[in-house]
């Protein structure tokens, strides 16, 4: 069988009724993207020292507002991009730590992609910047 250009061959979807809720996977992302961060700004405004890079609390008060911004879907791809400015830095800081290529890597991987998938598909669901 020849393939031509304007054809199109589309491989049937497994759950093809689970697709009409395809906004709700935006939301799931945003919304443990934050959390997480809000736990680590959390622990430095409380003063503990559980991540790598700045542990201020300037940097910590930082964190906290961005992840409320991505709880509540406000300015969600710009927050979701400043989320993903500061896993870099993570990693920048493992990277620092001589700590790349160790297992604990994978969660600030992990994190980034997610950051990096709701800055490109916007904030799903229960937003209040919901895309059209």
């Amino acid at each position: 069988m020849t393939l031509y250009h304007n054809q199109i061959n589309y491989m049937p979807s497994l759950f093809p009724y689970l697709l009409n809720y395809q906004e709700v996977a935006p939301l799931i992302i945003r919304v443990v993207l934050g959390v997480t961060l809000a736990y680590f700004g959390w622990h430095k405004v409380k003063g503990h020292k559980l991540s790598s890079g700045s542990n201020s609390v300037l940097y910590g008060w930082l964190e906290l507002f961005i992840a409320v911004f991505l709880i509540i879907g406000f300015w969600t791809q710009l927050a979701a991009l400043l989320n993903a400015v500061i896993l870099i830095i993570k990693l920048g800081w493992k990277a620092r730590e001589g700590k790349l290529v160790t297992n604990g890597i994978n969660y600030y991987i992990l994190l980034l992609a997610m950051a990096v998938s709701v800055v490109l598909t916007g904030p799903g669901l229960l937003a209040f910047d919901m895309h059209i």
